[in-house]
């Protein structure tokens, strides 16, 4: 299943809101953010998301504003998740 928000002016708290899905959710495979700027926030709770999810394989986070802490947090997260298989930044 692929889910499609490019452009959707989702922002911080939308990311965040997302990522509290992505904890739970069993089916979404593919999830396209490409520039909604969700900052360091967002990443950072879709990291926490990614501890979590098994079924994501495909993540695009383009021109998302995400900075170092953003980044090092996906990072982090990408040690403990195996399904994850591409993640674009």
């Amino acid at each position: 299943m692929t889910l499609n928000l490019e452009l959707s002016s989702i922002e911080e708290n939308g990311g965040v809101a997302l990522a509290e899905a992505l904890k739970t959710n069993s089916t979404l495979t593919t999830l396209n953010m490409i520039g909604n700027s969700i900052g360091d926030n967002g990443a950072q709770a879709l990291a926490e998301a990614l501890n979590t999810n098994s079924t994501l394989k495909i993540l695009d986070l383009q021109k998302n504003t995400i900075g170092n802490n953003g980044a090092l947090a996906l990072a982090e997260a990408l040690k403990i998740n195996s399904t994850l298989a591409n993640l674009n930044l």
